[in-house]
């Protein structure tokens, strides 16, 4: 069951609302700081990738962040309306010859923060998922 969308064009001005969009997925999930940190830098960059990447700066084109929750988390897709991509196609930023380019560590950065990263419609839709282990006073 969806819980949250946001949807807006595809200009850089508009990633304020990515922070926003987190910080509403904190209190709603009571997540705590590391968690959120992963999510706000990851869906950062997601989003980042899609404004840039996906809609080639178009703000003709929006870019779509749907939150999903799941059983132990909460999963967020991101999604444009360009082409899409061959994620296997991007060059590994560890590799000597790619330490000196800019750009090119967005996904890297994502598959670390995040324990799973999922790319759908070849590319276009990125789905980031969070694992959450809730504490109980129990504990």
């Amino acid at each position: 069951m969806m819980a949250e969308i946001i949807k807006f064009n595809s200009e850089l001005e508009n990633l304020h609302k990515v922070e926003y969009f987190a910080k509403k997925l904190k209190e709603s999930y009571q997540l705590d700081e590391s968690v959120f940190s992963n999510i706000l830098i990851s869906l950062t960059e997601a989003v980042n990738n899609a404004i840039i990447h996906g809609n080639c700066n178009d703000k003709n084109k929006s870019v779509t962040i749907r939150e999903c929750k799941s059983e132990d988390g909460v999963q967020i897709q991101v999604e444009d309306e360009g082409v899409g991509f061959r994620p296997e196609a991007i060059p590994d930023p560890t590799l000597d010859e790619n330490l000196e380019k800019i750009g090119g560590r967005g996904v890297m950065i994502m598959k670390h923060l995040a324990d799973n990263v999922r790319f759908i419609n070849n590319g276009s839709c990125v789905e980031l998922t969070f694992h959450m282990v809730r504490m109980t006073s129990e504990d």
